[in-house]
């Protein structure tokens, strides 16, 4: 029996390695829009804001780039193992240190450039993404709290909130929010008009929040004492869940919203309705969770 030559096993694996890229080339033409999509959330009829298919595009470059580099970085370690294993007829152990000083600086400087080629296209999305300079339709203030949402349409002068002071009452204390789960019916919605730039204000009443709809492929911050903003134009009309991303309390699992975008006049007709129910003006960052303007002051050592 005669072991195969360095050659032939070379031979081999790069044909094997050409037969795996070419099965991935045509598995990738045929695959489904979710894989397209990189499995990030996404609908066939089109994108849900402007900013979706930009931060898509980024995500699936990022992936195809360490897939590319993890094919050729395990295809070498595979090569080295079969071409320089140890033979039946090895009785002289191999050079243990060798140099070559063109292939580490290639090492070197290839991490480098890919480095900052993603560092680019990252940093040119990033900031498309969080460009405010143009004038925007409506803007509405996003104002988490424990553990729901409150929302003012400031454009309107009309709000709404996931707890209203009718329904929570004073004879509540805070202890006794029992943090009992919603519908999708009782949750709060907030209402953007389709096609229309619309910026958020994001504020913390009590603890870090993070607004998020997994729908727009974004998330954001609330930090009390600080205001982020955030600009983007809905695209698509439907119905979209929201949720808080940062662990915030015990409730925090239910800190749920939905985002309804539809057409202008229902959005019109949205803000007549809360104007008609008196909900005029807006909610500040004063109130505690409770909608209560004066909370209670607890000393230090108090029970």
């Amino acid at each position: 029996m005669h072991s195969q030559s360095p050659s032939r096993t070379r031979r081999t694996i790069l044909r094997a390695t050409a037969s795996a890229v070419a099965v991935a080339a045509l598995a990738s033409g045929c695959a489904s829009e979710t894989v397209q999509r990189g499995f990030l959330p996404g609908y066939s009829d089109g994108e849900v804001t402007d900013q979706t298919a930009r931060i898509t595009s980024l995500w699936n470059g990022s992936w195809i780039a360490a897939l590319i580099v993890g094919i050729i970085t395990w295809g070498l370690i595979l090569w080295c193992v079969a071409a320089y294993r140890k033979r039946k007829d090895d009785h002289v152990l191999p050079v243990q240190t060798r140099y070559h000083l063109p292939l580490e600086i290639m090492y070197t400087a290839v991490p480098i450039v890919m480095v900052l080629v993603l560092f680019y296209y990252t940093d040119r999305d990033m900031t498309a993404i969080k460009d405010l300079s143009e004038t925007p339709d409506v803007e509405i203030q996003v104002i988490g709290k424990q553990w729901s949402w409150d929302f003012n349409y400031l454009t309107d002068d009309v709000y709404e909130s996931g707890q209203h002071e009718a329904n929570v009452g004073d004879l509540r204390s805070e202890d006794e929010i029992e943090g009992a789960p919603g519908t999708a019916i009782s949750l709060p919605t907030l209402y953007l008009p389709v096609d229309e730039i619309v910026r958020f204000q994001l504020d913390s009443r009590d603890v870090i929040h993070s607004f998020w709809v997994p729908a727009f492929l974004y998330k954001m911050d609330m930090i009390p004492g600080r205001t982020n903003e955030w600009q983007f134009t809905p695209t698509r009309e439907g119905v979209y869940a929201g949720k808080c991303a940062e662990l915030c309390g015990e409730h925090h699992s239910g800190m749920l919203f939905n985002v309804a975008v539809v057409s202008r006049a229902e959005y019109d007709a949205q803000m007549q309705k809360l104007e008609d129910k008196g909900q005029i003006g807006e909610l500040g960052l004063d109130l505690n969770r409770l909608q209560d303007p004066n909370p209670p002051v607890v000393t230090e050592g108090e029970n």
